[in-house]
């Protein structure tokens, strides 16, 4: 494959080709940027940090030469040493704004400048050394008449001249400042044309870009695209083919194998489908059985429990009535037995109404409203108050408010908390804890007490209807009252698991829906019973 044949090369290729010539356009263009940046920041620099200082302190040498005249002048006239303090202050002033032209000119070329400055030294000496330094000894000696009469026989050529020497070097400065931002500006002329140099080859080179894509990747997609439609459209015999780049003939190659697979394969997909459908029909005429079967059992558990209801009312009633009127007549053992027969008749009646609570559920309904779970737990408390006694306390967060069947709720936080109360360890107060936390579209509710707890082994069991995990003797019940709180929480479209990662007690969580629209509530406060 020679360079030169692009038929051949393929779309990462000819990409990546553009992207490598653009990038070593810009590199190069990058480069020059820099150096022509350092460039001009070098200049900028001069202007900010060199010339304008010099140019301050050049005119705050001439206000010290001035000082340094006008100090000695009223000296020479007066003759008081208080009218030497200008002297001294621009003598001070100048040695320092000297000291600072020169610190401003270290490292640099700026030779006309230094011989500026060293003029302006030889000539500030040669007139001190002329004038000032004469009128000083003067008036010292012989007073100020002495050092006035040479003020007046002495010209002003000297001083002149060092005011001119002074003006040299701030047109000297102004030279190198005007230099220093021409070249700046040409600096600046030179970055922009680097910038738009870069904008067009990159407008340039998305262009290319555009061309390219469009002319190996979208116009061959489309037609690509058709083609797939119309064998979508049921020509299974449609052969497809594409003139784009490398890639795309491979991939429509690959397309075009998966027709032919899909031709072959269409009649085996078809008896299939025919297949799936029979099953599927089976399927529903199974499901339609089993939910007769279901609800054929909830009437049958519905009416059984109704019709055990009436004789076991008179198996009860005379059992008692026997066990008022005969006891202590007969024998110790028939005392005995007709216990066992009371106690029997009203286990059994208490079974067939929980039996009947349970088929209930779901079945018998007064539809769903909005249901305050604060309001429920103080009715369950107050419900509960006598077993729980003045040592027990019931406490729970600020629950929210949730769509359900109020005396269903009621009756499942009645069986979980009753449980709580009737599992207690002996002298040992019981405290119940109901909590409410929100887990994106549920409320998940906990309640925690400290009771005797339940061990792991029995954690999928406690849930299932009369299984009971205690002897008859030790705690009272029938073994439903967990079975009932599951199928409530089913019933409102929720879950109830045990919580095993308790240190002691018992920890139960259940989930109800969220309200549609109600936004994540504050943190909750807690509420003591």
């Amino acid at each position: 494959m020679s360079v030169l044949d692009l038929r051949s090369w393929t779309l990462r290729g000819r990409v990546t080709a553009l992207i490598l010539t653009v990038a070593l356009l810009l590199t190069a263009l990058g480069v020059l940027a820099a150096i022509t940046a350092a460039g001009s920041n070098r200049h900028i620099d001069t202007l900010l940090n060199k010339t304008g200082p010099m140019r301050a302190a050049g005119e705050s040498l001439t206000t010290a030469v001035v000082n340094q005249e006008t100090g000695i002048r009223g000296y020479a006239i007066s003759g008081r040493d208080d009218n030497l303090k200008p002297y001294h202050e621009g003598l001070l002033d100048e040695k320092r704004l000297i000291k600072q032209i020169s610190d401003l000119l270290e490292g640099g070329n700026d030779d006309r400048i230094r011989a500026a400055l060293a003029q302006v030294q030889q000539r500030a000496e040669a007139w001190r050394a002329a004038i000032a330094t004469p009128v000083l000894n003067a008036v010292a000696t012989s007073g100020p008449e002495a050092g006035q009469a040479l003020i007046d026989a002495a010209a002003t050529t000297q001083f002149d001249a060092l005011r001119a020497s002074i003006r040299e070097l701030q047109e000297e400065i102004l030279f190198v400042r005007n230099v220093s931002a021409e070249a700046a500006r040409s600096t600046g002329n030179t970055l922009v044309a680097i910038e738009i140099a870069a904008a067009v080859i990159i407008v340039l080179a998305g262009a290319a870009l555009l061309l390219l894509l469009d002319r190996l990747v979208t116009r061959p997609v489309v037609e690509l695209a058709e083609q797939v439609r119309e064998v979508a459209a049921g020509d299974y015999e449609k052969h497809i083919s594409s003139a784009g780049s490398p890639e795309l003939r491979t991939l429509a190659e690959d397309v075009d194998g998966m027709r032919r697979q899909i031709a072959a394969e269409l009649s085996e997909v078809r008896e299939a489908r025919s297949q799936v459908e029979w099953v599927n029909d089976q399927l529903k005429v199974q499901a339609e059985e089993l939910t007769r079967s279901n609800r054929d059992l909830e009437q049958f558990a519905y009416v059984a429990s109704h019709d055990l209801q009436e004789p076991l009312r008179k198996v009860a009633s005379f059992c008692q009535l026997l066990q008022r009127r005969y006891a202590g007549q007969i024998d110790e053992r028939a005392d005995q037995y007709i216990a066992f027969a009371v106690d029997g008749a009203q286990r059994m009646q208490r079974l067939i109404n929980d039996l009947l609570a349970f088929s209930r559920i779901g079945r018998l309904t007064a539809g769903f409203t909005d249901v305050d779970l604060n309001r429920v737990l103080a009715e369950v408390k107050s419900q509960l108050e006598l077993r729980a006694g003045e040592e027990a306390e019931v406490s729970w967060t600020e629950l929210p408010v949730v769509e359900g069947e109020e005396p269903l709720l009621t009756t499942l936080f009645a069986n979980l908390i009753g449980n709580s109360l009737k599992f207690r360890r002996p002298d040992v107060p019981p405290r119940i804890r109901v909590t409410a936390v929100r887990d994106d579209d549920e409320w998940r509710i906990n309640i925690r007490d400290n009771g005797i707890g339940i061990e792991a082994e029995f954690a999928d069991k406690v849930f299932v209807i009369f299984q009971r995990l205690h002897a008859r003797d030790a705690y009272e019940g029938t073994g439903i009252g967990l079975a009932i709180v599951k199928k409530i929480v089913e019933y409102h479209g929720g879950r109830i698991w045990l919580d095993l990662d308790v240190d002691e007690g018992t920890s139960i969580n259940f989930t109800l829906p969220v309200l549609a629209g109600i936004a994540a509530n504050e943190p909750l406060k807690e509420v003591t019973a």
